[in-house]
């Protein structure tokens, strides 16, 4: 999602493959024997399978509304507030999202964990700052946003009881925007051999 979400931003037009990764296409395959998605062939060959190296490519080409220009802070800020949320707070919430997977893994301390972190993004966003490093979304709202949707959906009830108006005002904006709007259709699952569709 935040791969496209910059791509989207950017004005980079791309052909979107959607895989089902039960049923990996060989194309995937060759491309990134990690074999895991977003993908990102490069005219000239090179690939990217990591999320944020594609942000930062897109945003690299163009970046109409600053996201590597924070008002606050520096673009490596806010790749270190990211490695935390790629890191422990990805990891926490894995193991909330699919306990199944992680028979061995205390969901309970793990939730704690993720309410630790999603704690500091709440005192993060104090007035008059209503986004993660300054007054307009940049990179690091784009790139985390995603993730704490995943954990708020884990149990809706939930989120919306606990003590952070600032942050549930934060995610339920980005959800609501156009932006994300725009990136979320679904497509049928692309077939090796076919053209996929044009985005954004």
């Amino acid at each position: 999602m935040r791969a496209r979400l910059a791509l989207a931003v950017s004005g980079q037009a791309c052909e979107l493959r959607e895989v089902v990764l039960k049923n990996k296409p060989q194309s995937l395959l060759q491309a990134s024997p990690k074999a895991t998605v977003p993908v990102l062939v490069l005219p000239s060959g090179q690939v990217l399978d990591q999320s944020l190296d594609i942000m930062l490519w897109a945003l690299a080409q163009h970046d109409p509304e600053g996201w590597l220009a924070p008002s606050e802070g520096s673009v490596q800020d806010m790749l270190a507030w990211i490695a935390e949320c790629d890191g422990p707070f990805k990891q926490a919430l894995d193991r909330c999202k699919y306990p199944s997977r992680y028979p061995d893994a205390n969901v309970e301390g793990e939730r704690a964990k993720a309410v630790a972190w999603l704690s500091t993004l709440e005192l993060r966003l104090c007035a008059p700052r209503p986004y993660l490093f300054g007054n307009h979304a940049a990179l690091a709202d784009m790139a985390i946003a995603p993730f704490v949707r995943q954990f708020a959906g884990i149990d809706v009830g939930w989120w919306t009881t606990q003590p952070w108006p600032r942050l549930q005002a934060w995610l339920a904006q980005w959800q609501a925007s156009a932006l994300l709007a725009s990136v979320m259709h679904k497509l049928p699952a692309w077939v090796d051999g076919t053209e996929g569709a044009r985005f954004p």
